[in-house]
C-alpha cells in the first residue's frame, strides 16, 4: 500500500522567531503582514484567544494590552532559511520529497516498505527539533490527502502526540475519525464548496467519502472527484519532485508613507522588477511582456483616486534586469499623473517560457552582446545571494535608506543565520 507523509512545521513564522529568542515560548506572538498591517501567524496562545488570521493590528490594541500579545514585523529572509534548512533535514528520509510550501513537505515513504510510519514521524520530529529548533506534525496516509488530514490530526489532537499513521486505524474507527472532522478541513473544499455541501447535509469528512464520485463530478467539479477518490485511499494526485514554474512572477508592495512623486515611484518599480527579474532567472524563464500598476488609497474616498494599470508585450523576450526596468519606468511615466496620493505600486512578469540558446547570424553581434548581458545577470544574482538582496542594482533603485516607499517593519527581529552582522551574540 502507498504510504505518504506530510511534515508541516507548527505556528511556522512564531516557531522561527522563538528559536533565536526562547522568552517568547508560552507567549501569545504574532507576526503581521507587510507595514505591520494584518496578522500572518499566531502562536497557539494568541489562537486560544480567538484571534482571527488577517485581523488588522490596529483594531486590536484592546485585547493585545489585555493578554500581553506581542507583535512582530515580518522577517521573510529568515523564514525562507529555516525553512530551507528544514526541508534539507527532511530530505534524508526520503529520496521522493515534494516542498509543498514554505513549511510543508510530503514524503513518499512506500519504497521503504519496513519503517514503520508512527516510529520514523517520532525520529523526524525529534531531529528537526534537535537539529533546526522547530517543532513539526506528521500525517501518514495512503494519498496525499489523506495526508494531509492526519496532518490535520495530528496538529489538533494531543493523543496523537504530533504523530498520526490512519494505517493504524481499522475501518470503524477510521469512520468515526473523519465523521468528527468538518468538511471544511479536508484539502481543497473552499468556503463555496463547503456552503455548497452544507446545503446537501454534507457535514463531515466521513459525509464527503460516502458520496458517489459520478455525481460529485457532475454537481461540483472533477477536482473534488479527485478529492473524494482519494479520500477512499485512491490515490490520483502524484507527488512533484520538482515545483513547476510559475506561469506569471508578481512583485507588488505597499507603501510605508504616500508617494506623489513620479521619481520616488520609479525608485520602487525598479526595485520591485529587479526582484522579480531575478526570481525569473532562478527558474530559467525569460519573459514575453510585462505589467505595471500603481494604486491610491481605495479606503480614502477623501482622496482622489487614481488606479492606472498596463500591460506590454515585449520586443524580444529576456531575463534582463536592465531591459525590463527600463521598460517599466518608461511605463510608469505613460500612467503616472501628478497630484495623487499613491499607495501601492506592482510588476508583473508576463508569458514565461523555457530559456533557451539564442542562434544568432554570423555577422549578428546580439549573441555577444547577450552572453556580456548574461555575465552581468550572474553576478547580481550572486551578489544577491551572498550579501544580500540589493546589494546591486540598476540605478536608483531603493539603495540609499531611509525611502518613503520602504515597508514598514517596526519590530522586525535581525537575520540570525544570513547576516554576520545580525548572528545571536551569546554572553557566558
Amino acid at each position: 500500500m502507498r504510504r505518504i507523509a506530510l511534515i508541516d512545521v507548527n505556528n511556522f513564522y512564531v516557531s522561527c522567531e522563538r528559536v533565536f529568542q526562547p522568552r517568547l515560548e508560552g507567549v501569545p506572538v504574532v507576526v503581521l503582514s507587510n507595514n505591520d498591517g494584518c496578522v500572518v501567524a499566531r502562536s497557539a496562545e494568541v489562537k486560544a484567544l480567538g484571534v482571527a488570521m488577517g485581523m488588522p493590528w490596529h483594531k486590536m490594541q484592546d485585547i493585545a494590552k489585555e493578554h500581553g500579545i506581542l507583535a512582530l514585523s515580518s522577517n521573510y529572509t529568515l523564514y525562507g532559511d529555516m525553512s530551507r534548512r528544514v526541508m534539507n533535514v527532511l530530505a534524508q528520509f526520503s529520496p521522493d520529497q515534494e516542498v509543498y510550501s514554505i513549511d510543508e513537505c510530503f514524503l513518499d515513504l512506500t519504497p521503504q516498505p519496513h519503517v514503520e510510519p508512527t516510529e520514523l514521524g517520532k525520529t523526524i520530529r525529534q531531529r528537526v527539533r534537535q537539529w533546526v529548533g522547530v517543532p513539526v506534525s506528521v500525517g501518514v496516509g495512503p494519498t496525499k490527502t489523506l495526508a494531509k488530514l492526519a496532518n490535520h490530526v495530528a496538529k489538533k489532537r494531543t493523543e496523537w502526540r504530533g504523530v498520526c499513521d490512519l494505517g493504524t486505524l481499522a475501518e470503524p474507527a477510521l469512520d468515526d475519525l473523519l465523521g468528527s472532522i468538518g468538511v471544511r478541513e479536508v484539502w481543497g473544499v473552499g468556503h463555496r464548496t463547503e456552503a455548497k455541501l452544507l446545503e446537501q447535509g454534507i457535514k463531515t469528512v466521513a459525509d464527503l467519502r460516502a458520496m458517489d464520485a459520478a455525481a460529485v463530478r457532475r454537481g461540483y467539479s472533477v477536482v473534488l472527484e479527485r478529492t473524494v477518490r482519494e479520500l477512499r485511499g485512491t490515490a490520483c494526485i502524484a507527488l512533484e519532485d520538482h515545483a513547476p514554474n510559475k506561469q506569471q512572477i508578481i512583485c507588488s508592495r505597499s507603501f510605508g508613507a504616500p508617494v506623489y512623486s513620479v521619481e520616488e515611484l520609479s525608485e520602487s518599480v525598479r526595485a520591485y522588477m529587479s526582484r522579480a527579474a531575478e526570481k525569473m532567472r532562478r527558474q530559467g524563464s525569460i519573459a514575453g511582456a510585462i505589467g505595471l500598476w500603481i494604486e491610491t488609497n481605495r479606503f480614502r474616498p477623501q482622496d482622489a483616486q487614481h488606479h492606472p494599470a498596463v500591460t506590454v508585450s515585449l520586443p524580444e523576450a529576456t531575463d534582463d534586469t536592465l531591459r525590463l526596468v527600463a521598460m517599466a519606468t518608461r511605463l510608469l511615466r505613460r500612467i503616472h499623473r501628478s497630484g495623487y496620493r499613491y499607495v501601492k505600486a506592482g510588476v508583473v512578469l508576463l508569458e514565461l517560457r523555457e530559456r533557451g540558446v539564442r542562434q544568432g547570424s554570423l555577422f549578428d553581434t546580439t549573441p555577444v552582446l547577450d552572453s556580456k548581458r548574461d555575465r552581468l545577470m550572474s553576478v547580481l544574482d550572486q551578489a544577491s545571494q551572498k550579501w544580500g538582496r540589493g546589494t546591486i542594482a540598476p540605478g536608483s533603485a531603493g539603495l540609499a535608506a531611509p525611502r518613503a516607499w520602504a515597508m514598514k517593519r517596526g519590530s522586525m527581529t535581525p537575520a540570525y543565520t544570513t547576516r554576520w552582522d545580525e548572528l545571536v551574540t551569546v554572553k557566558a
